[in-house]
């Protein structure tokens, strides 16, 4: 077994993203938080377009299925949304909105017309509260915001923020670059889905208000894919108005998808179809299920797109098309827009176990070092053995398995998510924090006596404050981690960072250090946990041989 690369990655997305959003999902849809609600009251509150019931629980008011946008199927497929038709009486504000056609996931039945949106506020009081606005993983092409790990409920009990999450096109139907042959009503086609969450934030300037959050004191966020569509946001010029700060979580989208490279995946759209360029409209008469068939024949593209020295590679994501978004986020500098916004950026410390989970694979688990460097020779090449040489070196007393994970971790999101930190500092502008979250969780890599550590996904319940201790008779059902009090406080303190960090633009949290912006003398990093802890430097043998070997682009 070779080590996963980033091209890799992409052919194993379908499968880890729906993994996401399914175990996810089963941790917390019990009924309680998304299937249904046990409500204590219906609460109305007022919208530009019109009034919306949801229910009172607990202490949250809740609000599912807010349409933000209007139909964006028939003739209006590819396009921008158009606005939503105002409504009279009351509009009911208690199911999850349909998510973006994909192919699995949990929740309701996906469907073409999905622009929806879920609020999750302490009261409609129009006191001035942050805004928590979280865009969802499952690369580009599966999720929603409706996925159980990460309600909002949680976050707003117990540190008075509102949250907002939206569903959005995904895939073929967000990501399809027609611009070059379509003419003017389908420029930005190839960013609908990023377009969608700008109108989704545009909303939020216009009726948060009403739901007790203060529109001027927005934080964007978003892990795995959601990452991805967090870099491009904080990039684009449509979006900037609308938010304030932004996290950027085990998805550092550094670069996107070339204009050429997105035409070259439309013309082989097309041709799967039968179908000649200037007969493009055709598409608007495919159906649904049809379109999802098409694009389950294509590479499911990760965050960090076409990183340089990547063989490209045809799939469905944001374009760089020169207008929605003008340039890689973060290749080469950091966004001029956004230079006066504050960031958060890091990943996980074993992401790599997840897609082994996801993939069955324990065949690591069993590699000594003799067999290390030829396991790293296809990703690596002649570098292997220097990659081998330098983690043995920084950690003596690790395994042949611990170092595997430990670099195929790094390469996944470690290493966008440092050249984030650095290019964003570099900028000299409004602060970066960078992080690792390193609770570890108490399970096995299925198959084999390897610990699951900290994996991709984990992040997600922990940071929602979805971590808690069970209530009597509750069965536990969480993909990653344990409800113990160790636990219950690396959630806690992963949320409270988060939140003071959407208030005030400083993560800080009770307990925990002070986590200084990242520099280059220091170069701290927030190693979050039970206990929280500054880092200055951390793997700094490893980086220094990464950067030597053209794998960690310096700035």
């Amino acid at each position: 077994m070779n080590p996963i690369n980033r091209r890799q990655f992409v052919n194993r997305l379908s499968l880890t993203a729906a993994g996401t959003i399914a175990f996810s999902g089963l941790a917390y849809s019990s009924g309680k938080f998304m299937s249904g609600f046990g409500a204590e009251e219906f609460v109305t509150a007022e919208s530009a377009t019109g009034k919306l019931r949801g229910v009172r629980q607990d202490g949250v008011n809740i609000f599912k299925g807010i349409p933000y946008g209007g139909s964006v199927s028939g003739e209006n497929r590819f396009r921008r949304p158009p606005k939503v038709d105002p409504w009279t009486g009351v509009r009911d504000a208690l199911e999850l909105g349909a998510p973006s056609l994909q192919t699995s996931g949990w929740g309701p039945k996906p469907a073409e017309d999905c622009l929806f949106l879920n609020v999750w506020t302490p009261a409609n009081d129009n006191k001035k509260r942050p805004v928590m606005f979280y865009n969802h993983g499952g690369g580009y092409v599966t999720g929603s915001g409706g996925s159980g790990g990460q309600d909002g409920a949680n976050l707003a009990r117990y540190f008075d923020v509102v949250v907002v999450q939206t569903n959005h096109r995904l895939g073929l139907l967000g990501f399809l670059y027609l611009d070059e042959i379509a003419g003017a009503d389908y420029a930005g086609s190839g960013n609908m889905g990023v377009l969608d969450i700008t109108a989704g934030l545009k909303w939020v300037n216009e009726n948060i208000d009403r739901f007790g959050g203060d529109p001027n004191n927005v934080m964007v966020f978003g892990e795995s894919g959601g990452g991805g569509k967090t870099s491009c946001i904080y990039a684009m010029p449509e979006a900037s108005p609308y938010f304030n700060k932004a996290s950027i979580e085990s998805g550092p989208g550094v670069r996107m998808l070339t204009k050429d490279l997105a035409a070259e995946t439309t013309e082989m759209v097309l041709k799967e179809m039968n179908i000649a360029k200037n007969d493009w409209r055709k598409l608007l008469e495919v159906s649904p299920e049809q379109l999802l068939e098409i694009q389950n024949k294509f590479m499911f593209i990760p965050p960090f797109q076409a990183e340089i020295g990547m063989p490209e590679m045809h799939g469905f994501g944001p374009v760089v098309d020169g207008s929605v978004l003008p340039n890689h986020p973060f290749d080469p500098t950091a966004p001029k827009i956004s230079k006066d916004k504050p960031l958060l950026t890091g990943w996980n410390e074993d992401e790599y176990a997840f897609f082994a989970m996801q993939n069955r694979n324990t065949e690591f688990t069993k590699f000594t070092f003799d067999d290390l460097p030829s396991k790293l020779e296809a990703q690596f090449g002649d570098d292997a053995a220097t990659i081998v040489n330098a983690y043995r070196k920084a950690s003596p007393n690790a395994t042949a398995p611990q170092i595997f994970m430990a670099v195929s971790s790094i390469n996944m999101m470690g290493l966008g998510s440092i050249e984030i930190a650095e290019r964003k500092t570099k900028e000299e502008g409004a602060p970066v924090y960078l992080y690792n979250f390193g609770y570890k969780s108490d399970m096995k890599i299925p198959g084999s006596d390897f610990p699951m550590g900290t994996p991709h996904a984990m992040d997600i319940s922990y940071k929602f404050n979805n971590v808690q201790p069970p209530k009597e008779g509750e069965e536990q059902r969480r993909m990653f981690g344990d409800s113990s009090p160790a636990s219950c406080k690396a959630s806690h303190n992963f949320a409270e960072l988060w939140t003071n960090f959407a208030r005030t633009g400083v993560p800080s949290a009770e307990g925990a250090p002070e986590w200084p912006a990242y520099n280059f003398n220091d170069r701290p990093t927030m190693r979050i946990d039970t206990e929280c802890t500054i880092i200055n430097d951390r793997y700094n043998v490893e980086l220094d041989m990464w950067r030597k070997i053209g794998k960690l682009h310096t700035v």
